[in-house]
């Protein structure tokens, strides 16, 4: 679908996304033919987490030989040249950096079991209510403050440091920056939208470490890595964070709409104009993120796809598609069998079917022993909890709900689609599974013409999809 209110097309060249995902990095490339975007997946290359002596930890040089190899072949292939490079990712994560500017060590990975004691800790320092209060987001052991708490309880001492995506802009000859839709998940930027100096204080943390916050489609340098036929290319920090992203990626306008990204996570929410923490909103644990267009994401997060996969990952299968299907024709499970999918036995790796068999042994439930009738349980209790979530939402912000897009990779998931669609009583949308990408395209294009308001990234967003 193109949309013609969308500004003529005044450059041609290329331009490259590279969204980093906690399974599945991507390289893209969006090419101009006859003023028709034309985007392709040039590049992708499987990540996880390594088990190793120190903690759980992202091999660094794994995601960047496989995110370069992938700028080498976008080189390859546009011959018109590229214009401009955007790096997206999950959030939370992040490089301690030495003082010239090189990674000190493997970065942790938010699922590492340190976390949930430095949060035991710093909450003896400044209680979980008064960040609440502060940050306006949600309260969870995999956010950076605790991250960076657990370093200073470890270490002693103290680096830089910026999340993935941003580092790798720096890597690449970039600014040291962290855009804000990505800092408001470290659990220390404050409603105002700037570093909070009470958490900093409360935590121990030098806040001059903490980098530089710019908005998305801020243009942070010029591109000077290993592949010479990119150097001159503008990097762009776009909406760094990938759910800003994808979100970024809706062509969806008016305020009757949610979205559910849904992947490893599923955040189910709305785009707000200024940050909601009442109350109410804290008592249901909603978060306000940042969004493009300096908007605001609200919405809750809670596991998704997470625990099918890891059921999976214990089967020994990977045949997810042959799975849901089989799902399909499983008999459905009624709500007073739901999982509760947000308890935190659920949210570590591991023995997915054991720890699930062991919610319902403690509920009195029958065991449930088939494969597929465990993944029909799984997608019927997500489908429950995302219609109870937005009737929370509803009450909170007084929206009154008629759509819900879904984006990332679950959007392919016909079944939970439908589930999705008869527990919520609203017509569900399927986007892009690749929205991230597509976000992330829409605010570098936003970023060429020096408009990156809300309203300029849907017209972007309606032209590319």
């Amino acid at each position: 679908m193109s949309d013609r209110s969308a500004p003529e097309i005044e450059d041609d060249r290329a331009l490259i996304a590279v969204d980093l995902g906690a399974e599945s990095c991507r390289v893209s490339l969006l090419r101009w033919r006859q003023e028709a975007a034309q985007i392709e997946v040039v590049h992708r290359f499987a990540n996880g987490p390594e088990q190793r002596a120190d903690g759980l930890r992202w091999n660094l040089d794994r995601i960047v030989d496989g995110v370069d190899e992938g700028l080498r072949q976008c080189a390859a292939i546009a011959k018109e040249g590229v214009r401009s490079i955007a790096v997206d990712g999950w959030a939370v994560d992040y490089v301690r950096l030495s003082e010239d500017g090189a990674a000190l060590q493997y970065p942790f990975c938010y699922r590492d079991p340190r976390s949930e004691m430095a949060l035991q800790a710093l909450h003896k320092r400044i209680s979980a209510e008064r960040l609440r209060e502060l940050t306006g987001i949600q309260i969870q052991a995999l956010n950076t403050v605790y991250q960076l708490y657990a370093d200073r309880l470890d270490d002693a001492w103290q680096a830089r440091w910026l999340n993935l995506p941003e580092y790798l802009l720096y890597l690449w000859g970039g600014e040291p920056v962290t855009e804000r839709t990505n800092a408001t998940h470290t659990g220390l930027v404050g409603l105002s939208g700037s570093w909070c100096e009470e958490i900093f204080a409360a935590a121990g943390l030098d806040i001059a470490l903490a980098p530089r916050m710019v908005e998305a489609g801020t243009k942070v340098g010029i591109y000077r890595g290993t592949v010479t036929e990119l150097h001159g290319a503008d990097l762009i920090a776009p909406c760094c964070h990938d759910t800003a992203s994808a979100v970024a990626g809706i062509p969806a306008e008016g305020d009757d709409w949610a979205y559910i990204s849904s992947g490893t996570w599923s955040l189910v929410g709305s785009v707000l104009n200024t940050p909601c923490n009442s109350a109410e909103a804290s008592l249901v644990n909603f978060t306000n993120l940042g969004a493009g267009g300096s908007r605001i994401l609200f919405h809750k997060g809670i596991p998704g796809m997470w625990l099918l996969r890891q059921c999976m990952n214990t089967w020994g299968t990977d045949d997810v598609d042959n799975m849901i299907q089989k799902a399909g024709s499983a008999p459905s499970f009624g709500p007073d069998e739901w999982i509760d999918v947000e308890d935190p036995n659920l949210v570590l790796p591991g023995d997915m079917p054991a720890r699930i068999a062991a919610q319902r042994e403690r509920k009195h439930l029958r065991p449930v022993h088939e494969m597929h009738e465990m993944a029909r349980l799984i997608l019927d209790s997500l489908a429950g909890r995302y219609a109870a979530v937005l009737r929370a939402h509803e009450d909170i912000t007084n929206k009154k709900l008629r759509q819900i897009y879904v984006v990332g990779g679950g959007s392919r998931n016909e079944l939970l689609n439908r589930l999705t669609a008869e527990a919520t009583g609203l017509d569900v949308k399927r986007g892009s599974m690749e929205s991230s990408t597509i976000g992330n395209f829409v605010v570098q294009l936003a970023a060429g013409e020096d408009d990156i308001s809300a309203k300029n990234i849907a017209k972007w967003a309606a032209r590319l999809t």
